[in-house]
């Protein structure tokens, strides 16, 4: 086409581009996390033009690829607004190449004993806040092997470290985008699905704009589960692990293998033949995952990082709450019957009970495709997530790739929803107004009973 009739035939999604750019400038440049009122208005206004133009024109995959390059190339020279996490992946990744282990040695060890082992330690020690520096580092090795690509680059600047970890961000999203699109083919769904994935504003913002690494983490389980889908499972089993060893959150799906592997069903307590090598090859399947996690991890390996990395972990279930849902119900009659808050006893009940379920679905569920993999992949990881202490806006990402595989639209609503729990920032204590964490769930409880019970066809 040329460009004379493509601006004539595409004058209003033009337009709407042009707008989500300046939108996009304005949350990028001159955005600050606690003016909400403002950061309600861009999101909003973004997100609806976001949906108005996949309506229009979702069959010119080219046209919203080339959108979805230049809402992020706005990006580039920002410094994060949203999210102060990545004063830390700077810190782990200089802590690295200065020689240090960043899973023994917390920043507030060396700052209390005025020792500054990296370029700008001051303020990045700063920059990141109390919370982070107090505590030893919970990012997995994959996602460290970033942080120190951008000291490598950038090992000087801030700003320059930002972009590297920008870049990266971004290439991992157009993997995304390519494994993506194929698995949407060999599933036989509309390809242009990907891109409420894609140019969803809040994976932009949260992703490229505040520099989370579910994107990395995601491209290695969106390629994995397009391995499986080729039947290339050893393979898949090795991107599997480098999706565990940037976030750890794919671990919750390997029981749930055992319904993809389990081609033939138990007759008479006596397994077929077929399916004994199915089991076979799903174990081996989880020991190329462990082994290859394990070679990840063993170069940070010692028993003070066994017991730190642990004990860090341990703490998003009995410790940290931020935008719960469940729990902060289970809290409420927690307080009612002693007297104080028993996150340490509700936490480790939540993950109990999460670990049940997903071993039951593994077990009980009859295995179907790689569809209805995803889809049980992602009534998992959301019931996880409804009971979980804490839900930081971006875990939902997740939810939101797995989501455009489904004809489920909970996530979609969850992933406009979400920047509600920023609101907790607009005032001196960032405390939160329970209120409207309650009106979040609401709706996204409401959307999600809606999903289950009336399902809605793909759209085509």
């Amino acid at each position: 086409m040329q460009v004379s009739n493509f601006i004539k035939f595409y004058k209003f999604p033009l337009l709407l581009a042009f707008t989500s750019l300046l939108f996009y400038a304005s949350f990028a440049y001159k955005l600050e996390r606690t003016d909400s009122i403002k950061l309600l208005i861009l999101y909003t206004s973004l997100f609806v033009i976001f949906y108005k133009i996949i309506q229009l024109t979702k069959h010119n995959i080219k046209f919203l690829t080339w959108l979805a390059f230049g809402f992020r190339a706005l990006f580039i020279l920002s410094i994060p607004s949203l999210s102060q996490d990545f004063y830390r992946f700077i810190w782990d990744g200089r802590m690295i190449l200065e020689g240090f282990n960043p899973y023994l040695y917390t920043p507030e060890f060396f700052i209390a004993n005025s020792q500054f082992p990296i370029a700008q330690a001051q303020e990045l020690y700063n920059g990141m806040g109390s919370l982070s520096a107090s505590n030893f580092t919970n990012y997995p090795p994959l996602n460290q092997l970033c942080f120190i690509i951008a000291g490598l680059f950038a090992g000087q600047s801030i700003l320059g470290s930002v972009i590297v970890l920008r870049l990266l961000i971004i290439a991992a999203d157009f993997g995304i985008l390519y494994f993506g699109k194929k698995l949407l083919m060999k599933l036989k769904l509309p390809t242009h699905l990907i891109f409420w994935y894609i140019l969803n504003p809040f994976i932009i913002i949260e992703l490229t704009g505040n520099l989370h690494f579910e994107g990395v983490m995601l491209f290695f389980l969106i390629w994995s589960l397009y391995l499986l889908e080729k039947h290339k499972w050893p393979f898949a089993a090795v991107v599997f692990a480098c999706s565990v060893s940037v976030k750890l959150i794919p671990l919750l799906f390997l029981p749930l293998l055992f319904t993809w592997f389990r081609k033939e069903h138990c007759i008479e307590d006596k397994l077929t033949k077929t399916s004994r090598n199915d089991i076979l090859k799903l174990l081996m399947f989880y020991g190329i995952v462990g082994l290859t996690t394990v070679c990840f991890f063993i170069p940070f390996y010692s028993t003070e990082f066994l017991t730190n990395y642990t004990n860090t972990v341990a703490l998003w279930f009995q410790n940290f709450e931020f935008n719960a849902s469940l729990y902060y119900i289970f809290r409420q009659i927690g307080f009612w019957i002693s007297g104080y808050n028993q996150i340490a006893i509700i936490g480790k009940f939540t993950a109990i009970f999460v670990f049940i379920f997903v071993i039951i679905l593994a077990i009980y569920k009859k295995p179907k495709n790689t569809k209805q993999l995803i889809f049980t992949m992602l009534i998992v990881l959301t019931v996880y997530y409804f009971t979980a202490t804490t839900v930081h806006p971006w875990y939902v990402a997740t939810l939101v790739l797995l989501g455009v595989f489904t004809n489920y639209k909970f996530p979609l609503v969850w992933s406009f929803m979400i920047i509600f729990s920023y609101l907790s920032y607009s005032n001196a204590k960032n405390s939160e107004n329970l209120w409207i964490i309650a009106f979040e769930y609401f709706v996204v409880f409401s959307v999600f009973l809606h999903d289950i019970f009336k399902p809605k066809p793909l759209e085509t």
